[in-house]
């Protein structure tokens, strides 16, 4: 346990757990902020799981950590954010942060590359890079966790819905044809292979969430995110879709 911090500041005590093989991350969350707005912090460790289950007892709590400021119980980490007027994430809640990380750290290796080829200004070269890495950065989050991300695409697209190993086949199927139209290697294998799981994407997509009015998850980054299927989703598939035309023209061309 260490010692309360002199101070002339508003008082508070924080119990967190302080164990040889586990320090509690919401512990150190809690006391982040309270030191950051000036508070003298009594920061008062639990050191065992038998001291931990004591406290909760004592005070009536399920969880720790938990703070006290001036002899009023806070409560929690999240109590202590809304105590703070800080937001307090909800895990159930939808969000398109995940896909557009995506889409910005795929521009920003596109434009990466393209200083270390030499290439001046960006073009469409850049462009054709940027819609491969984001087919290279989704299969990845996709292929982390292939079973889960097939049942959540076995809930709106149409082909996997008539042969369920499509939706295992899939994320290989967008991680090589992204690859290759990054190298622009084999545009006769990768443009028919985008082409053909964007296509079938978008359509099933349009089918489920603007004519069935369905509000599902999209599988994009996985089976375990918070996306919602949508304009977002819909645009990948189209973006796909549309890059595949654009580099079989090219190659015919």
């Amino acid at each position: 346990m260490q010692n309360p911090e002199p101070s002339n500041a508003r008082q508070a005590i924080l119990y967190r757990m302080v164990m040889p093989g586990h320090i509690c991350p919401y512990g150190l969350k809690s006391l982040h902020p309270l030191r950051s707005r000036g508070y003298a912090v009594d920061d008062r460790w639990l050191r065992s799981r038998a001291e931990t289950d004591a406290f909760k007892a004592e005070h009536d709590v399920k969880t720790t950590p938990q703070t006290f400021i001036e002899g009023r119980r806070i409560g929690g980490h999240d109590d202590l954010r809304r105590f703070f007027g800080l937001k307090v994430k909800d895990p159930n809640a939808t969000s398109y942060t995940p896909v557009l990380v995506v889409f910005a750290a795929a521009a920003l290796l596109a434009l990466a590359i393209d200083q270390l080829t030499g290439m001046a200004l960006p073009g469409l070269m850049t462009l054709e890079r940027f819609v491969a890495l984001c087919m290279v950065l989704l299969a990845m989050l996709k292929l982390q966790d292939l079973d889960r991300f097939a049942t959540m695409f076995l809930g709106y697209d149409l082909l996997a819905r008539r042969y369920v190993p499509y939706a295992y086949a899939y994320p290989f199927a967008q991680l090589g044809a992204g690859l290759l139209m990054l190298t622009g290697e084999l545009v006769w294998l990768s443009a028919p292979v985008a082409a053909f799981i964007g296509g079938i994407g978008a359509v099933s997509i349009y089918q489920a969430v603007y004519v069935e009015k369905r509000s599902l998850k999209c599988a994009c980054v996985g089976g375990g995110s918070n996306v919602p299927l949508g304009f977002v989703s819909l645009t990948e598939d189209l973006m796909m879709t549309a890059m595949a035309v654009w580099m079989a023209a090219g190659a015919l061309g």
